[in-house]
């Protein structure tokens, strides 16, 4: 139990050690109380304004001490060995936004995956969430009722 709950929180960041592959797709640790009722800002999933400066908080434009795309890509496909392929759409739609904003915020124990909360403000955490989703999601957003990805448009 405690390695698959340790695999789990691998969930988005420059993850554990040396090789190759991300291992077998299991859910990830549902997220902290203090993260479990955060979401996506209404309608940021389909504003392309918001996923263009989530594009730019990823790359390193705005901020040259977040580099998201270091570990992980500029396309999602990582450049780090650990880093979470965010390509892996059957991988990626397990993870709610609220677990993703927690990686993002937190970090991820036990890997090379940092907390970005101090460097990051909370828009700016979730800008990056829904420019990350583009590379396995995209087109989708997160339904906090339904719990599950649906069309962007749909979330409300």
């Amino acid at each position: 139990m405690i390695g698959i709950v340790g695999f789990g929180l691998g969930v988005v960041g420059c993850g554990g050690g040396e090789g190759g592959g991300e291992g077998p797709v299991v859910p990830p640790p549902p997220a902290p109380a203090e993260y479990a009722d955060k979401h996506m800002p209404a309608g940021w999933w389909t504003d392309p304004k918001i996923v263009e400066e989530g594009r730019e908080l990823y790359i390193g434009g705005k901020n040259p001490d977040v580099n998201c795309a270091s570990c992980h890509g500029k396309d999602g496909k990582p450049v780090k060995a650990g880093a979470r392929d965010f390509r892996n759409g059957d991988r990626m739609k397990l993870y709610s936004d609220s677990v993703w904003f927690w990686r993002i915020s937190e970090g991820v124990p036990n890997t090379k995956m940092k907390p970005w909360k101090s460097k990051l403000s909370e828009e700016d955490r979730w800008k990056i969430v829904a420019f990350e989703r583009s590379f396995g999601l995209a087109g989708k957003g997160w339904d906090a009722n339904k719990k599950d990805w649906v069309p962007a448009d749909q979330v409300k």
